[in-house]
C-alpha cells in the first residue's frame, strides 16, 4: 500500500457547495434524459421529455445562486468570468483550470437549458413570441435534434466535472481516488431518473413513459453502486479510507447504499404492466406509493453521497 501525500489546507466549503452539487446533478440529468425520451421514437414519450426540460431550468438557474452565496465576497462574483487584471480587461477563461472551465460550463449548459424551457412552454401553448415560434419551426429539423444532442453532451460533462474538479484538487479522499467524476455523473443520472418519475404525478400524460423510466433508473443505480466500490477501493489503496467512513460519515454512505437498492430492486422485480386502454390514467394508477418511497430514498441517498465526500475530505 502506497499512502498519499497531501500539503494543501481543506477549503473549508459550506453547505452551499453541497447544494450547488447536487442541483447541478439533477439538472443536467433531467436534460439528458428528457433528450433520451425525444429519441425513443415513441410520441407519448414527448410528454416526458418536456417534463424533464421543464425541470432542468429552474434546477439550475438556482445553481449560479448558491454558488455565488459561498464566495467570500459574493459581489464580486463577475470577476469569475471577466478578468480586469494587470493583464487588462478581458474573458476570464483558463482552459487549464477546472474552476474556470466549470464556471464557463455552467454558462454555456444554461444557454442551452434556457432555450429547452421556452421551447417546451410554446408547445405546450403558455408562452408563444416571435423567438419561441422560430424555436418550435427549428426544432423540427436537424439543426432542432442536434442542439438536443449537443446540449446533453454540454449536460454530461457539467455534471461529471464538479467530480473531476474535487479529483484534482491535493486534498485528502479527493485526489485519492480517479472514479469521483465517474460517481457524480452516474448519481446525477439515478437521482434525475427518480426525481422526473416524481414529477409525472404532476404531468399525468408523463406517467407511462414514467414506468420505464423506473426501469432505466436500476441501470443508473447500478452503474452508481460499481463507481462506489471502485471509489472506496481508491481510498483503501491510497490508505484515506478511513477518512472517508470516520465520524458520522458512515452513516451518510449507508445511506448512499440504501438509496441505490430501489432502483435496483425495481429492474429485477416483476415488470409492471399497465392494462390495454389504460393508457396515462393507467399508469399513473400503477405509481405506487412504494414507488414514491423509493424516489425519495435515491434523492436522499443522492443528497448523502455527496455530502459524504465533501465533508469527509475537510475533516
Amino acid at each position: 500500500m502506497i499512502l498519499a501525500e497531501h500539503f494543501t489546507a481543506p477549503p473549508e466549503w459550506r453547505w452551499y457547495i453541497l447544494v450547488y452539487f447536487v442541483l447541478a446533478g439533477l439538472a443536467g440529468g433531467c436534460f439528458v434524459l428528457a433528450t433520451l425520451f425525444r429519441f425513443t421514437g415513441y410520441a407519448r414519450d414527448e410528454e416526458a421529455s418536456r417534463l424533464g426540460f421543464y425541470l432542468s431550468f429552474p434546477l439550475l438557474v438556482a445553481c449560479p445562486i448558491v454558488l455565488t452565496a459561498d464566495l467570500g465576497q459574493p459581489l464580486r462574483f463577475w470577476h469569475m468570468v471577466f478578468d480586469t487584471g494587470a493583464a487588462g480587461p478581458g474573458l476570464n477563461f483558463r482552459y487549464w483550470s477546472p474552476m474556470s472551465l466549470g464556471v464557463w460550463v455552467l454558462a454555456i449548459f444554461a444557454i442551452f437549458s434556457l432555450l429547452a424551457f421556452l421551447h417546451v412552454l410554446a408547445s405546450d401553448g403558455r408562452f408563444r413570441n416571435p423567438l419561441t415560434r422560430m424555436l418550435i419551426a427549428a426544432h423540427s429539423t436537424v439543426l432542432g435534434k442536434a442542439f438536443d444532442v449537443v446540449g446533453s453532451v454540454v449536460a454530461l460533462f457539467f455534471v461529471s466535472y464538479t467530480g473531476v474538479l474535487l479529483s484534482v484538487s491535493n486534498q485528502p479522499v479527493w485526489s485519492d481516488s480517479f472514479a469521483i467524476g465517474g460517481l457524480f455523473l452516474a448519481s446525477g443520472l439515478t437521482g434525475a431518473a427518480a426525481l422526473l418519475g416524481l414529477a409525472t404525478r404532476w404531468r399525468p400524460a408523463a406517467a407511462e413513459a414514467g414506468l420505464r423510466l423506473s426501469r432505466a433508473d436500476g441501470y443508473f443505480a447500478a452503474l452508481e453502486l460499481a463507481f462506489i466500490l471502485v471509489f472506496w477501493v481508491t481510498l483503501a489503496l491510497a490508505g484515506t479510507l478511513g477518512l472517508a467512513f470516520g465520524s458520522f460519515y458512515s452513516l451518510l454512505w449507508l445511506l448512499a447504499i440504501l438509496g441505490v437498492l430501489p432502483p435496483l430492486a425495481g429492474m429485477v422485480g416483476r415488470d409492471v404492466r399497465v392494462a390495454p386502454g389504460g393508457g396515462s390514467a393507467g399508469a399513473a394508477h400503477a405509481l405506487t406509493a412504494s414507488t414514491t418511497v423509493g424516489a425519495v430514498a435515491v434523492l436522499v441517498g443522492s443528497v448523502a453521497l455527496r455530502a459524504a465526500v465533501i465533508w469527509s475530505a475537510q475533516g
